[in-house]
């Protein structure tokens, strides 16, 4: 299995300078490229230029611009041309099934936030014997790094990548391990109910509390928003002290809700993973889910549009990105994976709407967001409660049609 470790690095001045160099140059190849393959569909008859033609024009591009892209490591640009080439892949494969296509687009300086060297020694080398209480790692052109190593690396590392986070960098490495020992049977089943008033329930009524870190933090953020916002746009490297501390302070605040919300996820999927051999979720479509509503027009008066929900719908939206349901079960399934446990993901339809004791399932069966009382038998419950039990039993289900 592959196993990712995030360490802080600690450049010296002039190693930032020359990281974010990096991160600028691998951004210029990305848009040339990107800039290449719009002109040749344009231009020349829909010609498609595909990964391998722009792959062998690296070396003439080297050579002619040899103090920008000659000084990297020649493995780090054919990731960064992967990188485009799997950004139109997935664009076609949206084409393809009827979905919003979304071209691929330009980068900017501060959307390009990550250079990956494919192989260990390859333009970059990882030293895992630490100098006294320090941990280096080697970027050609850059130098050796000083890295905040906070846990030992097991295993062979495959491939190492720069990453910029605000003010901070990063190296990401991935490492190639066995499958570790599964963890004890727990002799529990359980389902989830993932929601917006509880983060989650569980199909013995136990409910975590929704943190809403996003919705604690939205006045500093404001108030930050509202102070950068002051400020003219400029180029990066025309922005005064000021300027870059007010976006510095930004970004500091979306970091910490990230880094918050990460934790919180963590720490309830290993509580699950412990404590359940399987476990059954609902298989949620997010994107759609937080999908904006579409405008109605009013058909007495053209150009104008009936009201549509947009804002409660806004504010929903809002509530399900602070919630970061993806990433949870993103986390589940991983730490799931590790441990030996099983995740089965079920069809989350009526799964609130179904009565657990006569099966009876209508709309009227949820009068309220919280309440569950069957029209037909009177059954009573939470209806998370009730939504977690019938996912339970829908993964049971499924978990038994598969075959051996």
């Amino acid at each position: 299995m592959i196993r990712a470790y995030k360490f802080l690095m600690r450049p010296t001045v002039g190693q930032a300078i020359m990281l974010g160099e990096m991160l600028r140059d691998h951004c210029s190849l990305y848009n040339g490229a990107l800039q290449e393959r719009r002109d040749a569909y344009r231009h020349v008859s829909k010609t498609s230029v595909k990964y391998g033609t722009q792959s062998a024009q690296l070396k003439d591009i080297r050579a002619f611009d040899p103090e920008r892209q000659g000084r990297w490591s020649f493995s780090s640009q054919q990731a960064t041309l992967r990188r485009l080439d799997k950004a139109f892949a997935a664009f076609f494969r949206r084409v393809k099934s009827g979905e919003t296509p979304g071209y691929p687009r330009f980068r900017g300086a501060n959307w390009f936030d990550t250079v990956e060297f494919p192989k260990d020694g390859d333009g970059c080398r990882w030293d895992s014997t630490p100098h006294g209480s320090v941990t280096r790692v080697r970027f050609q052109g850059v130098g050796h790094v000083k890295v905040n190593q906070h846990r030992a690396v097991v295993g062979k590392i495959k491939t190492v990548s720069v990453k910029r986070e605000g003010g901070k960098w990063f190296v990401v490495l991935t490492a190639e391990q066995d499958q570790p020992e599964p963890l004890p049977p727990a002799g529990s089943m359980v389902g989830i109910d993932l929601g917006i008033a509880s983060f989650l329930t569980d199909s013995n009524g136990v409910h975590v509390p929704n943190p809403r870190h996003a919705r604690k933090a939205a006045a500093r953020l404001e108030a930050a928003q509202q102070a950068l916002s002051r400020f003219p746009r400029v180029r990066r490297d025309q922005r005064t002290g000021n300027h870059r501390r007010a976006v510095e302070k930004v970004a500091a605040l979306h970091g910490k809700v990230r880094r918050q919300r990460l934790d919180h996820a963590h720490k309830t999927a290993l509580t699950l993973v412990r404590e359940h051999d399987v476990i059954a979720h609902e298989d949620l479509k997010i994107r759609n889910m937080s999908r904006a509503p579409a405008p109605k027009p009013d058909p007495d008066r053209p150009g104008a549009f009936l009201p549509n929900g947009a804002s409660a719908k806004a504010g929903l939206n809002r509530s399900i990105a602070d919630a970061g349901w993806g990433v949870f079960l993103t986390i589940l399934h991983a730490k799931a994976e590790s441990a030996g446990r099983e995740v089965i993901a079920v069809d989350p339809r009526n799964t609130s709407r179904t009565c657990p004791e006569c099966g009876h399932v209508a709309k009227e069966n949820r009068p309220t967001q919280e309440k569950f009382h069957c029209v037909s038998c009177g059954h009573q419950a939470h209806a998370d409660t009730v939504g977690a039990l019938n996912v339970l039993r829908a993964g049971l289900v499924r978990r038994n049609a598969q075959p051996a």
